[in-house]
This record gives structure tokens, C-alpha cells and sequence, in this order.
């Protein structure tokens, strides 16, 4: 699905340059926010995204609370989330999964594993 659009998600500037190289290699098209409420004014503000990757731990707006919006916004309810995080606690893991979360990954990730997660979960 080259060309699928998707939004990565994190305060650190390096990841984010990491995650957008991964996925671009992979054929992605990749818009990057600084933080949940960077994110949410994208994705309202470009459509079609085909996945969203990321972190929990952020200013403003962390990751459970941008999936919970999305998942309860008729506009991005389904949307494909992965989560890409240092955090590796089975609860949180349950949590995210249960508030819609499609993937998990820790950082640091493998730059293939990641793709195959993201094109495994992505919508068309």
C-alpha cells in the first residue's frame, strides 16, 4: 500500500525522524505531530490517514488520551493506532489495547518490524 498516509506521534524530535525514516523506506507517506493535541489538529485537518503510530508519555496530550478520541470521534473511530513507547507494562498494554490500540511496540524498535506492524495494521 504505497503512499498510505500516517500520522507518528512523539515529543522526541530523533524519534520521530527515525519512525518517519522506517516507515518512508517502507513506501509511507508520513505527516509528523509533536504531541496528542498536534495530532488531533492534524488529523482534523488532514484526511485519510491509514494509521497513526504513537508514544503515550507526552505534554499536552498523551497517548491514551489521543486514542480515546480518536476511537470516539465518528470521523477516526477505527482508525488503526500503534504504540510505540519505552513503557512495556502489561496493564498499560491491556489499557491501550482495550481503548483500540491495533499494535504495541517498545522502543528502541527494529526499523523493519515496525513497517510490518504498520502495514499489517493500516487501513487501505
Amino acid at each position: 500500500m504505497p503512499g498510505t498516509k500516517v500520522l507518528v506521534i512523539d515529543d522526541s524530535s530523533a524519534v520521530r525522524q527515525e519512525v518517519t525514516l522506517a516507515l518512508e523506506q517502507a513506501g509511507f507517506e508520513v505527516v509528523t505531530a509533536v504531541d496528542g493535541t498536534d495530532a488531533w489538529a492534524k488529523l482534523a485537518a488532514v484526511p485519510k490517514f491509514g494509521a497513526v503510530v504513537t508514544d503515550l508519555n507526552m505534554p499536552r496530550m498523551g497517548g491514551l488520551e489521543l486514542l480515546a478520541r480518536i476511537q470516539s470521534d465518528p470521523n477516526h473511530a477505527g482508525l488503526p493506532v500503534v504504540v510505540l513507547t519505552t513503557e512495556g507494562d502489561p496493564a498499560l498494554i491491556r489499557q491501550a489495547k482495550s481503548a483500540g490500540a491495533k499494535g504495541w511496540m517498545v522502543k528502541p524498535f527494529k526499523p523493519e518490524l515496525l513497517a510490518a506492524l504498520v502495514r499489517k495494521v493500516a487501513r487501505k
